[in-house]
Formats: C-alpha cells, sequence, structure tokens
C-alpha cells in the first residue's frame, strides 16, 4: 500500500488514554474523541491534533493548564450550544495527581508536569500574591501581599500567587548576631513593630528564619574583650545602647572588659577601631592631650601628665604628646635645659613663660605639662691641651675654656671658629716634611675638624708661628717645640714663599717657619766678560740666628714675608755681577773662589768671609755649593764639549796602555794554568773512559737477556688474549643465534595470534549480520502478512520483481476451478507489484 499523508487518513485508530482533536469544517467546531476507539474521518471533517497521549500527573507533581475549560458539579465539562467546550480564557487551573486527562480544544499545557516543592526544615518559600483570595484559613490575601511557607512541608501551588524566592534559616553561633532590615512595616518574631528601613539585631543562638519583609544584611560576629584591648565606639544616632546609658549622636566612648567581655556592636554604633592598653613602668611617663574629665568631656587645649607604674586606655579624643617617654635619669656629669610654656610655681620659685634654667644631675626628673626640655647637656671632659669655643647667648660673647670638665649653662652654647680653607688645609699636613723648596699636600686631609673645639697646632722643633689677635690687635710669636691653641679672635700668619728652579713666588704655603739649618736650590744664568752665558745651579745653606726670644727679636723673623725669594735675588745679583768681570777660562777654573767672593765677601786681610747675613730678619748664608754649569750659548757647549773629549781621551788611550800590559801578564799565566789543567783532565777522562766501557758490557748483557725474556713473555701473553678472545666469539655468536631464533619464533606466534583472531571475528561479523538479515526477513514478512490482512485479502504472491514465476501448473491450486477473467488477472499483478 502506497503511504499516504497524515491529514488523508479517514480511519483513526486511538488506543487507551490517547486522545484527537476534530475539526468539523462546515461548523468551524472542534471536538475531542477519546480513546480507545476507531475513528472514521468524514469528508468534512479534519483532525488538527492527535492521536495524542494523556496527561499523567503523577503523585506529588502537578501541572498548569492555561484557558481550562469550565465543569460542572459533577466535574464534568461544560458544553456550550455549538456542541464546542467552554472555556475560561485568560484564566489558570493547577492540576494535582489525578486520573490521566487529555487538553480540550483551546486549553495549553503553560508549565509541564513538575514535582510538588518540598520545603526543608529551617526553610521558607516567600509567597506572593498575584490576585485577591482567601486562603485555607480563612484568610483574606489582597494582591501584593507577601508571606512565608515554613517547612518542613510540601508547598501546593495556587494560581492567586506565586514563589519569589526559597528562604533559608541563618545559623547564630555564639558570640554572634544577625543584621536586619525591614522592608516594610512588619512585626518581626518577637512582635515588635517595624518601620520601612528600620535595622535591629537577633543575638538568640540557633537558626533564625528571616519574615517576610525582612532581610538580613550581614552576620555581625563579637568583639573579645582582653585585658589589653577596649573597643572604640561612636554613635551613628541618639539611642540607649546595652549598658542603658544614653548616647548622643557622634559620642564616642570605648568599651572595655570591666564593662562586658564580648561586645557585639548595635546597629546605631560603629567600632572606630581596637585601642591597646598603654603600660608605663616606674621609668617612663606621657603626656596626654585633651584629655577626658571623670564626666567623660574632653577638656580640649589641655595637657595631664601621667606616671608609670600604670596601665590605661587613651580615652577618644585623647592622645600621647611624644608617645611613651623615659624618665630622664641624669648622672653628675648631665643635665637638663628646661624652659617654662607657661606660668608655674616650681617649689617656691615661680616660672614664667620663656623662662629657662637647667637642672644637674644625679636625679631622676619627669617634666610637668608645663615645662618643656629644651635639651640634654652632657659635661665635656678637656685636657690640659683640649679646649672649646663658649658662647653667652645674652651677651654674645665668645671664651675658650680649657683644662677642665665643663659643662654648657643654659645661657651658654658652643661656637663654631671658621679658619680660611688655606688654613684649614694646612691644619692637616706634616709641617716636618715641609720645605722650603717643596710643595705642601692638602689632598692628605683627614677627617673634618670640629669647628668648636679649640684650634690646635703642633710647632715642630726650631720652628717659629706668628699669631695675631684681631680684638687685641697684637701679634705673638711661639717658638717650638710648642702646642699652639688658638682664642677666639685670633688667626694663624700664613706664609707664601718662593720654590722651584728656578723660583717662582707663591709656590710654597706654610703656617710656621723653620729657622733652620736648611738649604735651597736656584738656577741663576750669568754672563762672562766675553759673553759667554752659563746656567748655573747653586745649591744655598741659610739659618736664622736667634740671640733673645724676645718679642722684638721674633718680629723680625716675619718681617720678610718671602725671605726665600728675597735671599735667593740677592744672591743671584751679586753672582751676576761677579761674573761679568772675568773671563770664561778664569771663570771656568776658579769657579767656586768667583762666587764665594762675590756673596761673602772679602775681609781686611783678603780672605773670603764664613757668612752671608740678612739683618733685616736676621738669616745668614753660611755656605754655596756649584752644583752644575752649563753653557746656554751652542757654540759655547761645542767648544766645551771638544775640549772635555780632548782630556777623556788622553786619560782614555793611558789607562788603555796599562790595561793592555796588565793583561798580557795575566794571560801568560793563565796559558801555564790551563797547561796543567789539561794533563789532568786528559788522566781523568781516561779513567772514567774505562769505567764508561765496563759498564757498557754490563748493559749490553742485562739488554739481550731482558729482550729474549721479554719476547717470549710478550709471546705468551699474545697466546693467552688471542685464545680468550676466541672463546668469547664463540660465545657471542651462540648469544645472537639464539636470540635471532627466540625473536623469530615470537614474530611467527604473534604473527598466528593476530590472524587466528581476525578470522574469529570475521566469522563472528558474519554470523550476526546473517542472523540480523533474517530477523529483518522475518520482520518484513510479517509486517506484509499483518499489513494484507488488515487489507482483507485471502491469498497473494509476493515476488521481488526480478524473477520469473512460472503460474501455468500452479495457477489451479491457488485459484481453485473457477478460472479469473483477464482483468482480475492483470488487478493481481498490479497488487503483486505494490
Amino acid at each position: 500500500m502506497a503511504s499516504t499523508r497524515k491529514d488523508d487518513n479517514t480511519i483513526y485508530r486511538i488506543p487507551p488514554y490517547y486522545y484527537i482533536h476534530v475539526l468539523d469544517q462546515n461548523t468551524n467546531v472542534t471536538k475531542i474523541e477519546i480513546g480507545p476507539q476507531t475513528f472514521i474521518r468524514q469528508d468534512n471533517q479534519r483532525v488538527n491534533l492527535g492521536p495524542e497521549k494523556m496527561i499523567v500527573v503523577p503523585p506529588r507533581h502537578y501541572c498548569v493548564i492555561e484557558n481550562p475549560v469550565w465543569r460542572d458539579k459533577d466535574g464534568k465539562p461544560v458544553i456550550d450550544k455549538l456542541g464546542q467546550a467552554k472555556l475560561q480564557h485568560a484564566d489558570q487551573e493547577i492540576r494535582l495527581t489525578q486520573d490521566p486527562f487529555p487538553l480540550y480544544p483551546g486549553e495549553l499545557l503553560k508549565q509541564p508536569v513538575t514535582a510538588l516543592k518540598v520545603v526543608q526544615a529551617n526553610s521558607a518559600l516567600r509567597i506572593r500574591a498575584v490576585l485577591d483570595f482567601e486562603d485555607e484559613n480563612g484568610e483574606k490575601r489582597t494582591a501584593g501581599d507577601e508571606w512565608l511557607f515554613e517547612g518542613p512541608g510540601t508547598y501546593i501551588p495556587r494560581k492567586e500567587c506565586t514563589v519569589d524566592e526559597t528562604i533559608r534559616a541563618t545559623v547564630i553561633g555564639p558570640n554572634q548576631a544577625i543584621r536586619l532590615r525591614a522592608r516594610k512595616e512588619c512585626q518581626d518574631r518577637d512582635s515588635n513593630p517595624r518601620v520601612t528601613g528600620e535595622e535591629w539585631l537577633v543575638k538568640k543562638t540557633g537558626a533564625y528564619l528571616p519574615g517576610a519583609y525582612e532581610e538580613v544584611i550581614s552576620v555581625v560576629d563579637a568583639y573579645v574583650l582582653t585585658e589589653k584591648k577596649a573597643l572604640h565606639m561612636r554613635s551613628l544616632r541618639t539611642f540607649k545602647d546595652d549598658f542603658g546609658v544614653l548616647r548622643k549622636n557622634g559620642e564616642e566612648w570605648l568599651i572595655t572588659m570591666k564593662d562586658t567581655e564580648t561586645h557585639i556592636p548595635n546597629v546605631y554604633e560603629e567600632v572606630v577601631g581596637v585601642v591597646n592598653i598603654t603600660t608605663l613602668n616606674n621609668r617612663q611617663y606621657c603626656v596626654i592631650l585633651d584629655p577626658v574629665d571623670d564626666s567623660g568631656k574632653p577638656q580640649l587645649g589641655q595637657k595631664k601628665l601621667v606616671k608609670g607604674e600604670k596601665s590605661f586606655f587613651l580615652m577618644p579624643g585623647e592622645k600621647l604628646e611624644k608617645g611613651t617617654q623615659s624618665v630622664f635619669i641624669l648622672g653628675e656629669d648631665e643635665g637638663l635645659i628646661l624652659r617654662a610654656t607657661e606660668t608655674f610655681q616650681d617649689g617656691e620659685v615661680t616660672r614664667s613663660p620663656g623662662d629657662r634654667w637647667m637642672i644637674r644631675g644625679p636625679t631622676e626628673y619627669v617634666p610637668p605639662v608645663e615645662v618643656e626640655v629644651v635639651m640634654k647637656r652632657q659635661a665635656i671632659p678637656l685636657d690640659e691641651n683640649e679646649g672649646i669655643y663658649v658662647r653667652d647667648i645674652k651677651t654674645g660673647k665668645v671664651r675658650a675654656v680649657q683644662g677642665e670638665t665643663y659643662m654648657l649653662s643654659q645661657d651658654e652654647e658652643l661656637w663654631a671658629k671658621e679658619l680660611p680653607p688655606a688654613v684649614e688645609a694646612l691644619l692637616t699636613v706634616d709641617v716636618v716634611a715641609e720645605r722650603s723648596d717643596r710643595k705642601t699636600d692638602s689632598s692628605k686631609a683627614e677627617k673634618p675638624r670640629d669647628k668648636t673645639r679649640v684650634v690646635t697646632f703642633r710647632v715642630p722643633h726650631n720652628a717659629a708661628v706668628q699669631i695675631y689677635d684681631y680684638k687685641e690687635k697684637k701679634a705673638r710669636v711661639i717658638f717650638g717645640p710648642e702646642l699652639v691653641m688658638l682664642g677666639p679672635d685670633e688667626q694663624f700668619t700664613q706664609l707664601s714663599l718662593s720654590g722651584g728652579k728656578p723660583k717662582k713666588p707663591n709656590v710654597i704655603k706654610t703656617l710656621c717657619l723653620l729657622l733652620g739649618p736648611d738649604f735651597c736650590t736656584d738656577i741663576v744664568v750669568v754672563e762672562t766678560a766675553d759673553h759667554a752665558r752659563l746656567s748655573l745651579q747653586v745649591s744655598y745653606n741659610w739659618h736664622f740666628t736667634v740671640v733673645e726670644k724676645t718679642a722684638t727679636e721674633a718680629a723680625k723673623l716675619f718681617s720678610v714675608p718671602d725671605f726665600i725669594g728675597d735671599a735667593c735675588k740677592a744672591i743671584a745679583s751679586r753672582i751676576r755681577g761677579a761674573v761679568a768681570q772675568v773671563q770664561f777660562d778664569d771663570f771656568h777654573k776658579n769657579s767656586a773662589k768667583i762666587i764665594r767672593a762675590s756673596v761673602f765677601g772679602i775681609d781686611a786681610s783678603g780672605k773670603v768671609k764664613d757668612v752671608f747675613l740678612f739683618p733685616q730678619n736676621n738669616l745668614e748664608i753660611t755656605s754655596i755649593d756649584i752644583q752644575s754649569v752649563e753653557p746656554v750659548d751652542q757654540r759655547t757647549r761645542d767648544a766645551l764639549q771638544k775640549s772635555v773629549q780632548l782630556a777623556i781621551e788622553i786619560t782614555t788611550n793611558s789607562q788603555e796602555a796599562t790595561a793592555r800590559h796588565e793583561a798580557e801578564r795575566l794571560e801568560q799565566e793563565a796559558k801555564g794554568r790551563l797547561e796543567r789543567q789539561k794533563i789532568s783532565d786528559e788522566a781523568e777522562a781516561e779513567k772514567a773512559r774505562k769505567e764508561l766501557l765496563e759498564l757498557q758490557a754490563n748493559s749490553a748483557a742485562v739488554e739481550s737477556t731482558g729482550q729474549a725474556k721479554a719476547e717470549a713473555q710478550s709471546r705468551a701473553e699474545a697466546a693467552r688474549i688471542e685464545g680468550e678472545a676466541a672463546v668469547e666469539q664463540a660465545r657471542l655468536k651462540a648469544q645472537a643465534s639464539k636470540i635471532e631464533a627466540e625473536s623469530e619464533l615470537d614474530r611467527l606466534t604473534h604473527a598466528r595470534e593476530a590472524e587466528l583472531k581476525y578470522l574469529t571475528e570475521q566469522n563472528k561479523l558474519e554470523l550476526e549480520k546473517a542472523a540480523e538479515t533474517s530477523n529483518i526477513e522475518v520482520s518484513k514478512f510479517k509486517e506484509m502478512v499483518r499489513m494484507l490482512q488488515a487489507l482483507g485479502l485471502k491469498s497473494t504472491l509476493i515476488t521481488d520483481g526480478s524473477s520469473p514465476i512460472n503460474l501455468f501448473t500452479t495457477g489451479a491450486g491457488l485459484i481453485g476451478s473457477l478460472v479469473p477473467s483477464k482483468r482480475r488477472h492483470q488487478d493481481t499483478q498490479d497488487d503483486d507489484a505494490a
């Protein structure tokens, strides 16, 4: 039978608990047909839905039907005059467990079959009414009302209300509370009226289920108070706290362990922070700013002194001025300078603001709140060679204190003495190493000088230092060895001496004047009478002559600032004048005498004097040494060089002749010693050769014997190694053959097993395929027989259309004695083809 469309079916077999919707196209009325039955569709009818299975609501389930049918008192659907089921349009119906039911035309399954909600213990459903109704308890509900369905229980839904959310109880543990807020005017669990937005705490331990108009803001943990911790609280509005105290808006207070061991902040309280206890020992104190009096009111602008031993909490608004401070413990060499900040009575003395005074140890001192500690003073121990500069801050006078242990008073301070930078550098230079023609090295300065200490300078032996007092306008000269200590208004006289070769001014900087004896070297260019210009390097020995160390004699030493430069200029002038009067040959032969005579002068007896004295500063030149004479002119230098070479050549030839004669004599002596040594060496060589031949014979014997033995041992060792190698090779070949045989056997075994497994699986698949094919053919045949029975055919012949069938001999048995007409036979073939 050819397949047809669903709408073209005329016969509908409706099983039990199935239904269809049939539309009458003449009246446009849709009716329902419920099984079990066989429905024959008329030409004016059309099946819109079905067959559909009825809706089955199992126990503890429900479904929602939209546009439900009206039912009478007996629960039967109401049919209008047109024959159509009457619907409750835009309405809903909740159906619980019942017999399977169909959906009438127009009814919709808005919510499929759903399990009823089971509300556990400590849980609830928040229900909101969407329509006005009266519940089972007779309570009237208005649209918008909300209430709770508390568990344990099973909630049966209603069409007049909806479930907004599932609420679970909040577990309140020990030292905990929950903070609630009212969403609407209501009464809480304790029947206390609450207004919208009001907040409160529930501290009862256990599970708390909030009401319909309550919401849980947070879980509040209690603060555990100890002896060392307190809570700083602030009021958010005027209320009465848990201790019955009325708190004003913005008021701050402390809660300590004396009040309670644990505290849960109220909704109108704010925890500002946790305050730690302040502990003072017997050697500590503190000053509290803006202290709180006994009534709890802060005293703004005041101070309070607290001494140890004591432990306390800082009240709100209080703070420590400088934290916890230690008591001032003063020794015998210590003191405190104090200043009064306000008028107060200090024993029998009245102190006014700004007064300064000093207390000395040994003592312990705790300053009152009216007193400010300016600084702590330490006595400064000073040796005989040490000192400090002290300045009086009232008069401004500066003085030096030396050789005692001194403590500055309240009206004194250390004064820093400034020195020029050049003097600062010279104070750190080793004066002994400083000579008249050497530069000072200021880069060797050590750590910076303490400017409040008295400036000291060690004057070396046989030296002098000039110090000028700008206040007294006097100068004094100190002779070494001595330690100089500058007063507040004294400064060193700095000397700038010439140095280098030739002399240049301001090369040497020094503070002390070395009295000598010492020397200096200078280069002087002179010209002889025959115009030969020469460069002389001259060295002078000098010293200062100090007969009496009086102020007048000492002042003469520093009367010439650059005595080196002046002395060298004066001596160079005398040397030039004397050399200009003599010829070059005379000067070359008598240069020392000419220069000494020109500088020292000649006495009445015609002898050269011993010293050259400068009376301005008592400087004496004791000797002159001519270190070198070099011509400045090139021609003079060449002539002098030839003369010197000729003299050197003559001297050299004489020395060569003497050396040659001496060498010949030494050569004859050496030849005699050599002949004697040669004869002795030849005898020793013959003796050594004899010993060598004996040793060679013994060595040859040992060598031949050792070679034969070594060859025999090597052949034996080679034979042994060869035999071991052959054995090892045979063993390895056998092992390799065994491995190859085993691997080939494993390969063949695995190949046979894989082939057997493949054939087994292939046969199994072919058997399964044949079984499935036979089952399909049997089921196909059964279906065709059932289809033919349904069509009412008594007999038929079915072929696949590809194999011809001989019907001439079998036709009589199939149709009996009656021969069908040609037309019927053609119909039978058509059916067979179908």
